[in-house]
């Protein structure tokens, strides 16, 4: 599973350490999918319960009023003195750790019929777990449109490719204090791919040229769409512009991405890679199969991006009240 390193101007935890954090994920989600597999298959994984009104429903013994309420002031109790004790030992690490934290749970779900289920539903899990890495930090978060959380691209790019890919999703850079919203950028420990989606209706035929509009055929329907050679080409002469400042040098591949649909376009520029459904998949399968580790280079690659990428977010309203106490 790709890693969600930089989301449109939202703030990232990979801003603030890009050394530590993608080896960290690829650790965290192997050793949680080992133990989570581990208990499928031994079959203690615990069962979807019904849901908690089923239970008290059928509780044989009630507690009194005066239970209840001393009940109540005593959780109170704990709860205030585990308070004063959380400021007094400082305790932004161990929330910072909390935070890091990542549990499958499968009382979200149905049972899973398979092990192949079982991996969905725990990508799902992860996909939103990586939404919080990439929309917030322990003092800072930004406000995530609903949307992305059910972003079939952004899926396809996170789940879809090894741990070592750091993606950058609709990106905001600030170039010339103006911001620049580019393509999909995913960095490999031996590339930069710079990739923008060109998907309509199955099988639509994309007709290419040098020209701004490209034609969309489908269904005997045509429709006149902004090429997107424009969009590509804007995207890597902002990154070799960047990376060439801060001295980085990785290969940069530029693709037009159509995995449902056919391009037409006998006079493509030597440098853009056209992948479409007739060689999409020995292309997908050459991207999933590059098992090298996270390198150096990837990583300075993926800083010196994000230096000037633009952030926008608040402060955490939790941590202002800590202050405040």
């Amino acid at each position: 599973m790709a890693q969600l390193v930089k989301l449109k101007d939202y703030v990232s935890r990979y801003e603030q350490n890009i050394i530590v954090y993608p080896s960290r994920f690829v650790r965290l989600k192997k050793q949680k999918w080992e133990g989570v597999k581990k208990l499928y298959q031994s079959n203690q994984l615990i069962k979807p319960r019904e849901t908690d009104f089923y239970e008290e429903e059928w509780e044989e013994e009630k507690p009194s009023f005066m239970t209840k309420i001393k009940g109540i002031i005593k959780k109170a109790k704990k709860e205030t003195e585990a308070e004063e004790l959380e400021i007094k030992q400082n305790q932004p690490m161990i929330a910072e750790e909390d935070a890091l934290a990542f549990e499958y749970t499968p009382n979200q779900y149905s049972e899973p019929k398979s092990l192949e289920n079982l991996k969905l539903q725990f990508l799902n899990q992860l996909f939103k777990f990586q939404l919080k890495w990439a929309s917030s930090t322990l003092t800072e978060k930004s406000i995530v449109k609903k949307a992305f959380y059910y972003d079939d691209n952004l899926k396809y790019f996170l789940q879809r490719f090894p741990d070592t890919y750091l993606v950058f999703y609709q990106p905001i850079f600030l170039i010339k204090n103006a911001p620049v919203e580019l393509d999909t950028i995913m960095i490999t420990p031996t590339d930069v791919w710079l990739i923008t989606m060109l998907e309509a209706e199955d099988s639509a035929v994309f007709v290419g040229s040098n020209e701004k509009f490209w034609i969309k055929k489908s269904k005997e329907k045509e429709k006149k769409i902004l090429s997107p050679i424009i969009s590509i080409n804007r995207t890597e002469k902002v990154v070799k512009q960047l990376l060439k400042m801060q001295e980085v040098d990785i290969p940069i591949q530029k693709v037009i991405l159509s995995r449902n649909g056919y391009i037409d376009f006998p006079t493509v520029p030597y440098d853009i890679k056209l992948i479409e459904k007739r060689n999409y998949q020995e292309w997908f399968e050459m991207m999933r199969t590059n098992r090298s580790p996270l390198k150096a280079i990837q990583l300075k690659t993926a800083e010196s991006l994000m230096r000037y990428c633009l952030t926008t977010c608040a402060r955490r309203y939790e941590w202002d009240v800590t202050e405040e106490k």
